[in-house]
């Protein structure tokens, strides 16, 4: 048999047989060549083993295979009359070309010796067009990290959860190539554990045509395959906050325990040799490190109104006592700790993949979370039953039809199912007889701890999302991979929210009332896009344009004097097209200099677009029980358009000798549209507020990528980010928020820093071990202070945020040691978060700029505010720092 016939049959033997996942797969190409003389060798078999997987050289010596999902593989050369070449440690990733080159000897035996070759990865990635970091399964695993945000979160220009100085809720998150946004809050909607995840790959600069509905980054996270063999992993740890802040954080000298129990099982299903799975399950429980005292329950009812102190009643638990400030330490002295922040998560994920014929493959993925928490509220702390409690359960259920037309192209149908259900509340029956009137959240006065009552909200929402989508890819020529597809995503939005009123006998006020809101709507929306991946022998050119349509199925008033009553017109649909462009081009062996831009759109989160349905505005302006997702008076717009994001990037990649690398990129984003509010008043004269597109920003900034790859026992990475991000507004309600104060502020008119404007921040990563033995990673980092707003009792002093809080920084630890035990595999573990007990302040008091003090005991003359507490007691905030010190110790087991 010839050597072009040895070509098309093993062409068509791989047609049959790889897997195929657009946008969540990599490709691998090279040259195969005679080692003596250097010609190109055609018909040679290039296999990756363990897989079905592979190609045949054409007669220029060149392969290619596609579809090949992320992870660490074994190529193999084959051809006889020649030695056998084996390349191991070729590392594939998300949307890639790896380039493997072979070089083959000949022999003289029918049988000759295998060479083996050991590949590095490599350090400069010629075809990456902006900036894009993909973080590996074994790299996770060696992180002292505990969910893949946290791993998110140590790259270069991301500052907690904000992309390259964009808001939260610009970020598009995918599993295996689908979006897992909620709409409705713009935040990922379900937990993917770390044990679960094959590669993460976070792209914080501009983006190819294919990723919509994201303005400053995307998140992409391939899952783990079933394997061919049984296999699966244990894992048991414990925890506890160890600090030394008491005076801060209360009874953190007891046991405040964290628990984990998680596991992993892959192989093939039994009885059916095509059917693989991968199944995955986590159960998380913390009770946090904010406690509260039980000092009141909601129905007490303490009477803070007289002018003398010692007048005063304290009602606790159901008795009263006459106040003195020796009863007042005594009882919160003795009351028992309640936990104010505690979390419980539970998630599971089910993967399957079946072999339905020899071009087809089905995979169907179900992911499943259940969560409760609270959320800390400083004014419940001597009241802590009086505080919301937080549920939400959310699944997502995909299908994925994969169908190879040729070895250079292929198609993807992908069909997904979302869902996700919160609730709010305190009591689930709003006819809990423990319900007390909203008077009660008034007994105490300004500067003191809530004595009684409680949240008196029920909110509830729904998200429903189903998703269809199409990609076809193709390899059109060796320079060309071209990618076209189309995204509809049709959603179903409900929401209830309420106050429960005791006062009255069917405690719910009808739908007609402010304090009583419902909706339901279906928004749709299209996309459409086209790319071309254009990889010549000089440069690499990523080319693509998008289409993005949206129905907002919503309704607007048409005379905003009346909002209310005014009759409604249906809000027109929306369109854009968004161009895509970048170049990556060699200025060496070890350099590459790229250049991107391009145009990204977002639809508002749609919170923004149904709040407040029946727009009802409130005429008191205030209630001691406001809505808890949204400010008072503040309605919805169905007609927003799309916020703008035009980001440029030019950056460096540079290999430094045979182990280090070094990246520097520079970037600017120029943001219009951004999502405000317009500040209107009825023909009464009452205030509201309706949300428009009016803010805008810039964002520029450097990011400096310094790396060592593993040799010698070591690996290590620093990046270093300076960033600028301005704008006119940080919270879209900010507008109406300034005409709440007295007086009235006017808004700002100039670009300020933006609330999460860090300046300066630096992670860095050391590893030292033999992976499979022993490691020990430390990870470090350091931020500036975010910005503030300076005042001098309530009244703003300065320039918005021209203050800056003190600066954080942070080292956590990671260590394990594996060792076997009747013929069993064990790693013993420990963790270490926030090691030395810094503590890192999250937010300040205005008028010092610090989290620890402030001078509001001067403003009242040292007066004792009206209730329990005394004024140094109230002003210790706990929210206002990050974690303090927690130590985790845990055992896997694999096998």
């Amino acid at each position: 048999m010839n050597r072009l016939k040895l070509h098309h049959l093993f062409s068509l033997l791989f047609v049959f047989t790889f897997s195929l996942f657009a946008g969540t797969t990599g490709k691998i190409v090279g040259v195969v060549q005679d080692a003596s003389t250097g010609e190109p060798l055609p018909g040679v078999n290039i296999l990756i083993e363990g897989t079905s997987m592979g190609a045949a050289t054409d007669v220029d010596g060149s392969y290619l295979i596609m579809g090949v999902p992320p992870g660490t593989y074994t190529l193999r050369a084959t051809m006889i009359g020649y030695n056998d070449v084996v390349v191991s440690n070729v590392r594939v990733n998300v949307d890639k070309t790896t380039r493997i080159d072979f070089k083959l000897r000949q022999t003289v035996l029918e049988l000759g010796e295998t060479v083996e070759v050991v590949a590095e990865r490599p350090i400069v990635k010629k075809d990456v067009t902006s900036t894009e970091s993909n973080i590996s399964s074994d790299v996770i695993a060696n992180l002292p990290v505990e969910n893949f945000s946290d791993v998110v979160n140590l790259q270069a220009g991301v500052v907690e959860g904000h992309f390259r100085g964009g808001r939260l809720g610009e970020v598009a998150y995918m599993i295996d190539g689908i979006p897992v946004n909620d709409v409705y809050s713009g935040s990922f909607g379900i937990e993917v554990e770390n044990s679960a995840v094959e590669e993460l790959n976070v792209i914080s600069g501009t983006f190819n045509a294919e990723y919509g509905q994201a303005m400053s980054g995307v998140v992409n996270i391939v899952t783990k395959d079933g394997t061919d063999k049984f296999q699966g992993s244990g894992t048991l740890y414990l925890g506890d906050y160890v600090s030394s802040h008491d005076n801060i954080f209360w009874n953190i000298n007891h046991l405040n325990p964290v628990r984990n129990l998680q596991f992993s099982l892959s192989g093939p299903v039994p009885l059916f040799r095509k059917l693989k799975f991968f199944l995955n399950g986590r159960i998380y429980r913390t009770d946090g490190y904010i406690y509260g005292k039980e000092v009141f329950v909601p129905t007490d009812h303490s009477d803070f109104s007289k002018e003398k102190p010692e007048d005063w009643v304290i009602m606790s638990h159901g008795k009263t006592y006459p106040f003195t400030e020796a009863r007042a330490e005594s009882l919160i002295q003795h009351a028992p700790a309640v936990p104010m922040n505690a979390r419980d998560r539970y998630t599971g994920n089910l993967k399957l993949t079946y072999h339905l014929t020899s071009v087809d493959k089905i995979n169907s993925q179900t992911l499943y979370q259940y969560e409760t928490w609270q959320e800390y509220d400083h004014r419940f702390r001597l009241n802590p039953q009086g505080n919301y409690k937080r549920y939400q359960n959310s699944i997502n259920q995909a299908i994925i039809w994969n169908h190879v037309f040729s070895p250079r192209t292929f198609m993807d149908l992908r069909y997904s199912y979302f869902y996700t259900r919160y609730k709010q509340y305190v009591y689930e029956d709003p006819f809990d007889p423990h319900y007390a009137p909203s008077q009660r959240l008034q007994d105490a006065g300004a500067n003191a701890f809530l004595s009684g009552g409680q949240q008196m909200w029920h909110f509830q929402r729904s998200t429903t999302t189903h998703l269809i989508k199409a990609d076809l890819t193709s390899q059109v020529t060796n320079m060309h991979q071209v990618k076209m597809g189309v995204e509809t995503r049709k959603h179903r939005l409900w929401l209830h929210e309420f106050e429960v009123v005791p006062e009255l006998p069917e405690r719910v006020p009808p739908l007609s009332q402010y304090n009583n809101n419902e909706y339901l709507h279906y928004p749709l929306e299209f996309s459409a896009y086209l790319q071309d991946k254009m990889e010549f022998p000089y440069m690499v050119v990523n080319a693509g344009v998008r289409f993005d349509y949206f129905d907002p199925d919503g309704k607007v008033p048409t005379d905003f004097l009346r909002p209310t009553t005014s009759p409604k017109k249906k809000a027109d649909p929306s369109y854009q097209i968004s161009p895509r462009f970048g170049i990556a081009y060699p200025i060496s062996e070890k350099g590459v200099i790229h250049v991107s831009y391009g145009h990204f759109f977002q639809i508002p989160n749609f919170f923004y677009l149904y709040t407040n349905p029946e727009f009802e505005v409130y005429p008191l302006q205030s209630t001691p029980s406001p809505p808890p997702q949204s400010l008072l008076n503040t309605v919805g717009n169905a007609s927003l358009k799309p916020q703008k994001t035009v980001i440029y990037e030019i950056g460096l990649q540079q290999q430094i000798g045979q182990e280090y690398g070094l990246n520097i990129t520079a970037y600017f984003k120029d943001i219009r549209n951004l999502l405000g509010t317009q500040v209107l008043y009825t023909l009464e004269g009452f205030r509201y507020a309706r949300y428009i597109n009016r803010d805008y920003g810039y964002v520029r900034g450097i990011t400096l990528d310094f790396e060592k790859r593993y040799s010698h026992g070591v690996s290590a990475s620093i990046d270093y980010t300076f960033q600028i991000a301005k704008g006119n507004a940080s919270d879209p309600n900010s507008a109406y928020l300034d005409q709440q104060t007295d007086p009235p502020k006017e808004t700002v008119k100039q670009l300020v820093p933006l609330n999460w404007d860090r300046r300066h921040q630096v992670n860095a990563t050391i590893t030292l071990g033999i992976p499979g033995k022993y490691a020990v990673t430390i990870v470090g980092r350091f931020g500036t202070g975010f910005p503030y707003t300076p005042t001098f009792q309530y009244v703003q002093t300065a320039v918005e945020n021209s203050g800056r809080k003190p600066n954080v920084y942070n080292v956590d630890i990671y260590a394990y040691k594996d060792f076997t035990l009747w013929s069993l595999d064990f790693s013993l573990f420990f963790r270490v978060f926030n090691l030395f007990d810094r503590l890192n302040e999250r937010e300040v008091f205005t008028d010092t700029g610090r989290a620890g003090y402030t001078l509001a005991p001067l403003y009242v003359g040292g007066l004792r505010p009206r209730g329990i507490n005394t004024l140094e007691e109230y002003f210790i905030r706990p929210d206002f720092y990050y974690e303090p010190r927690q130590i985790q110790l845990g055992l896997q087991l694999e096998f």
